[in-house]
This record gives structure tokens, sequence and C-alpha cells, in this order.
């Protein structure tokens, strides 16, 4: 066995890596001989391994992770949730082979709002960017009824006021930045995420927003070539960039 990494039972940590997968199915693999460690046949699923051991289920290599770090362009008509009466939910556009138990959408998108959605079983993560002080900027791309004003950037700067169900709400200053290619469509950034701000924040301007699209976490940019309901794992060096205010 490796000397190195973190020890647990084998049935724990390969129905940690596998969704739908029980400690009692591992045990069940290994009666069929179809786990092996380190090149052996593991008869037993109660004994302790090594998260950096080589572990092959049914021929095929168990590579140990802590925490999954998914990336999704969510669809429009799809909920951030991990359950819901009606809707489809975006865990269940997870594909098969990156599902694990505890995943959860770190931060909420609207039902209508298409773009970056960060799914993950990562708590602490989660945490860190949700939390209010941390002010990780997230970014949107904005189709507008009417044509953006160059008023709107100086009032967002300053920070709105804006209407809510428990009276007039003060906005942290947000960044504005209206396209050269059309007055109807700009850009914001926001470090905070009040209950349907971008929205809310136009109408408190007599605007009125048709689309939405978050499309970059702190500095990390929703992938272009990611379609609407796809997803992707993001790699180690990609994860902190989710925190670059």
């Amino acid at each position: 066995m490796a000397k190195n990494g973190v020890f647990m039972r084998l049935d724990k940590l390969v129905s940690s890596q596998l969704y739908g997968v029980s400690r009692a199915d591992v045990k069940k693999l290994c009666l069929k001989k179809k786990v092996s460690v380190n090149g052996k046949l593991m008869a037993r699923s109660d004994v302790k391994v090594s998260t950096e051991d080589e572990i092959y289920i049914d021929g095929e290599r168990l590579v140990y992770k802590e925490h999954i770090y998914i990336m999704m362009n969510k669809p429009q008509g799809v909920v951030c949730s991990t359950k819901d009466g009606g809707s489809r939910t975006v865990l269940e556009l997870v594909p098969e082979k990156l599902r694990r138990e505890g995943l959860f959408p770190a931060g909420r998108l609207d039902k209508d709002t298409e773009g970056f959605v960060l799914i993950t079983d990562d708590g602490e993560l989660s945490h860190r960017m949700l939390s209010p002080k941390s002010h990780v900027p997230k970014t949107y791309f904005v189709r507008l009824e009417k044509p953006w004003q160059e008023s709107y950037k100086d009032i967002m700067a300053e920070g709105m006021i804006i209407e809510g169900d428990n009276g007039k709400e003060k906005c942290l200053p947000a960044e504005f930045t209206g396209s050269e290619d059309s007055e109807f469509e700009c850009t914001l950034v926001l470090h905070e995420g009040k209950f349907h701000q971008v929205k809310r924040m136009f109408g408190t301007l007599g605007n009125k927003v048709i689309f939405l699209k978050r499309t970059h976490i702190g500095g990390l940019a929703l992938d272009e070539k990611l379609a609407l309901g796809e997803c992707l794992e993001i790699m180690h060096k990609d994860v902190e960039k989710l925190l670059t205010c």
C-alpha cells in the first residue's frame, strides 16, 4: 500500500467517488474479484487503503479526488436546486461520469437566466465564494428592451437603491459597460447576489432585461465552446480563479 495520502476504508473511498455505488456494492464487487489495489485483488472491502493507491474497479482506474468542480452552461428553464417539484434541476444535467454524492450548485441563477453555474461538493469553497465579505465578482451579458443610457455607468458605480420585498435595498457599486455594437446590449459586473438584482436594477432605471447570461465567476470565464446544458470539469489550477476579485 502507498505510504502517503489519506487513509480510509476501501468501501468508503470507492463509494465517495462513484455515484450510486454504496459501501455494500463495493463489498459485492470485492467478492466478485473486481476490485484491485496496487495490483492485488481485494477480497474484503473494509481494509484501509490510501488515496494515493492504484485502485481499479472492474478494470478501470479510480483516481481519488477530494472534491469536484464542474462548470455548467445552464440553459433557460432549468433551476439551480438539488430538488424541484416540476422543473429540471442543474444536477439532472450533470453527466454520469461527473456525478457523485453531495453535489450542489454554488450560488443561483434565475430559471430564465443562462450561463455559468458552478456545481461542486466543496462546501468550504462555496462559502468563500458566496460570503458577503468576499465580494467575488459575477459578470453578466445583458440585452435590454430599450437602448441603454450613458448615465447608467455613474448611477450603478455609486451604488443604486432598488425596491425589494422588505422595502428599499442599497446595492454595492457595480460596473456597467455599454456595447459598442448594440445600444440594447451591455455587460454588468456585480459584487453581490441580491434576489433578481440585475432585473431590478434596470427596472429601477425604467428599462427591462429581455435576456441575461452569466459569463464569468471571479476571474474564470465560461468556456465559449460549452453548449447550453453541457458541463466540463474545472481543473484544480483554475479553481482559485473563481475567487479572484
